[in-house]
């Protein structure tokens, strides 16, 4: 499915957004079809059911827009051995048995099913992630054999940092999709 087509933008979306648009195909065939057409017209909403279905099982569990933004503040807050921490319990949850590493490039060693995937995450609270930790990364996994490699800062990559993991396979973690992997990640209590 292309990237920007309307489904996978759906998909992506809020569940309930899928939803909207399926009623409002109800809404609009009942309001302008002629009364035997109506019903035929209201099924054309039907594969936005589907999507809104499968958006609502992939957003099943997962922290909404305010408790996203609540875990990336908290994880800027944390020092760095917490930090480590937390990514280590998320990764466990997830099924991977988890090694810290020491060396540069690496800071932890994810492993599941024979496959060893380095990540990289002591720069998390950069405001710019750039090429330079990727590269780091890189010879990390050359040098221990890894099969995988990821990235994890709350900051934005820039553009060569992007290019670089996309041409070299790495994988970089921030925003939502960090938030989502620290999900379960105890919040500090509001003041």
């Amino acid at each position: 499915m292309a990237e920007n087509s309307l489904f996978a933008i759906l998909l992506r979306s809020r569940w309930w957004v899928s939803a909207l648009v399926a009623l409002g195909f109800v809404v609009v065939a009942f309001a302008m079809l002629p009364e035997s057409l109506r019903v035929i017209g209201a099924l054309g909403g039907a594969p936005f059911v589907v999507i809104s279905v499968m958006a609502a099982r992939r957003q099943w569990g997962l922290p909404g827009p305010a408790k996203v933004q609540a875990l990336l503040t908290a994880a800027g807050t944390m020092g760095w051995n917490e930090f480590a921490e937390a990514l280590a319990t998320a990764w466990r949850r997830e099924g991977y048995a988890v090694r810290r590493v020491d060396g540069p490039g690496a800071d932890l060693a994810l492993e599941r099913q024979g496959r060893t995937t380095l990540v990289s995450a002591k720069r998390w609270k950069a405001a710019r992630v750039g090429a330079e930790a990727l590269r780091d990364l890189l010879q990390a996994i050359d040098k221990q054999e890894a099969h995988y490699g990821i990235a994890v800062a709350l900051g934005e990559p820039t553009d060569a940092a992007r290019a670089f993991a996309r041409d070299n396979g790495l994988t970089l973690l921030g925003g939502e999709a960090l938030a989502r992997l620290l999900r379960d990640m105890p919040l500090p209590p509001k003041a």
